[in-house]
């Protein structure tokens, strides 16, 4: 593509927006020169970077990652989903990624509990997904709050630290702390640990908020 620049900008500010060297041409002030749309950008006026092979390749790799086949199709076709009754009974999020969790030891402000991976909430190298572990974070912090007779509250914050990965059949040990509280907010720990190596998986903190109750 052809650009004809005519007197609009001066030649430094030329130099830096093209991202090309151009030499002085004696005050000349009309000047074209050829630009590659693939590199320059009309909106910005600054030259694009070039998609490296590298790039390319992670994107394709991201792209397979993410498809779906037919095998994983066919496995959420079976899943048996039945209709939920709000309030009534655990729904079907809750029971497929918490199902085995199983609670050892529970007093005020604190709950220890057991959780087997299940090979359902592994990702594609047979690890436990992230997003697993993030639920597992979030559920476990809501209930200690409950452990102090508080009722329930929504998140607000969360932030997690992968540690290590957690493999199928890994036993974990799942342990919530609270941190304070201060009005409705509520701060708590998690820290999810391997039982048979004592590697830390994750450890991640969660803030929950809730309306006060009137004392009225």
């Amino acid at each position: 593509m052809w650009v004809t620049i005519a007197g609009l900008l001066g030649l430094h500010e030329l130099r830096l927006r093209c991202g090309f060297r151009i030499p002085r041409l004696n005050g000349l002030r009309h000047i074209s020169c050829a630009v590659s749309r693939s590199t320059y950008d009309p909106y910005s006026g600054r030259a694009r970077p070039k998609q490296g092979r590298k790039a390319k390749r992670e994107m394709e790799k991201a792209r397979a990652i993410l498809s779906v086949g037919e095998e994983e199709s066919e496995r959420v076709a079976r899943l048996d989903v039945r209709p939920h009754r709000a309030g009534h009974a655990a729904s079907f999020y809750e029971g497929f990624a918490t199902r085995g969790l199983r609670v050892d030891c529970i007093r005020p402000g604190f709950i220890s509990c057991t959780f087997k991976v299940p090979p359902r909430l592994t990702d594609a190298g047979g690890n436990l997904s992230p997003g697993a572990i993030a639920n597992l974070v979030d559920e476990v912090a809501a209930a200690v709050i409950h452990s102090e007779g508080h009722h329930m509250k929504i998140s607000v914050d969360m932030s997690i630290s992968y540690m290590c990965a957690a493999k199928v059949d890994d036993e974990l040990e799942i342990i919530s702390k609270v941190l304070g509280h201060k009005g409705g907010y509520s701060g708590t720990y998690v820290l999810l640990k391997n039982k048979a190596t004592g590697e830390v998986v994750a450890e991640g903190r969660h803030s929950l908020f809730g309306k006060l109750v009137s004392k009225i």
